[in-house]
């Protein structure tokens, strides 16, 4: 049997997920009642945005910054989620309290242009409102990645243009990052590091991609990036803290021989890496300084956002 590949998305394994309650549409039902119609433009079409959050202290880390990543996403692409913020933070809290939530808990919420009429393209056959579901687990990431860090491989597969499809849209059309993540599993890498148009350092498959040089901290333009929430907020945190950080082009020469590397996302975290292309990244083992440092600081602003 093939070894099983490490992600930033691996937790340990939780028995109280296998009977959790997930919102559909206004209602909390089990695991296994939880349907969307055949028809439903998510399902046909990846017709749809998502947020991914966490649940700190019985509050929802960062919410603001989710919900304006989520809104104007659905307003550039014509779907209305026909909930307020409000009202999509009292679904939150009615799945919660179903559930006994209240600390590390990872949510997934997806809201799609909803069921269709006919199973066509276009968005007009979506007649009767959106498709929101709430999915909520106990999931905590695995301390073995601090530890050991994961592995990444440069693949072919990019992060396009915006006018292909805008990176910065988390939308249900994942495809492109799912070929770069199998990509990665063909060279026997835990994840893929993706380029851009121009052949610069960007994004793996799942999160933005960090270096560290001469303790400077280098990402992207974010020109071609997801607009993520940690990746923001580990930029102000560099910028509050005195820690030089630059937004730049960057190519895989610089990134072969930088100190440390590290993932941001909003369920990892801060997810070292310990090789790209089979290359050693720094001298350490898993977390460098400036990667530890950070997620402490990091770890400090989620609980002062959530206290």
């Amino acid at each position: 049997m093939d070894e099983q590949k490490v992600t930033t998305h691996d937790s340990d394994e939780d028995a109280r997920n296998d009977k959790i309650l997930i919102y559909v549409n206004g209602e909390v039902v089990p695991k296994l009642e939880a349907k969307v119609s055949v028809y439903d433009s998510g399902f046909m079409l990846g017709d749809g945005m998502w947020e991914g959050m966490r649940l700190y202290n019985g509050k929802w880390a960062f919410f603001d910054e989710h919900m304006d990543r989520l809104f104007g996403a659905c307003k550039a692409v014509g779907i209305d989620i026909g909930l307020d913020r409000q009202g999509v933070a009292d679904a939150l809290a009615k799945t919660a309290k179903a559930n006994n939530m209240n600390h590390d808990v990872h949510c997934r919420l997806m809201v799609t242009r909803g069921v269709k009429v006919k199973p066509f393209q276009h968005p007009s056959l979506s007649r009767s409102g959106p498709t929101i579901v709430i999915i909520m687990e106990h999931s905590k990431p695995s301390s073995a990645l601090l530890d050991k860090g994961i592995s990444l491989a440069t693949v072919p597969q990019v992060r396009g243009l915006p006018m292909a499809q805008d990176a910065k849209y988390n939308s249900h059309s994942k495809l492109n990052c799912v070929l770069a993540c199998l990509q990665a599993e063909y060279a026997g890498a835990d994840e893929g590091l993706m380029l851009d148009p121009g052949g610069f350092v960007n994004t793996t498959n799942a999160c933005n991609f960090f270096i560290v040089r001469k303790n400077e901290v280098w990402t992207s333009t974010g020109d071609y990036c997801m607009n993520g929430v940690t990746r923001q907020n580990i930029i102000n945190i560099c910028r509050d803290n005195g820690i030089v950080v630059r937004e730049r082009n960057y190519s895989l020469v610089d990134t072969y021989s930088a100190d440390e590397a590290f993932l941001t996302g909003t369920f990892g975290a801060q997810t070292p890496v310990s090789t790209l292309d089979g290359i050693k990244i720094g001298e350490q083992v898993g977390a460098g300084p400036m990667t530890l440092k950070l997620r402490e600081l990091y770890h400090q602003l989620v609980e002062k956002n959530t206290a």
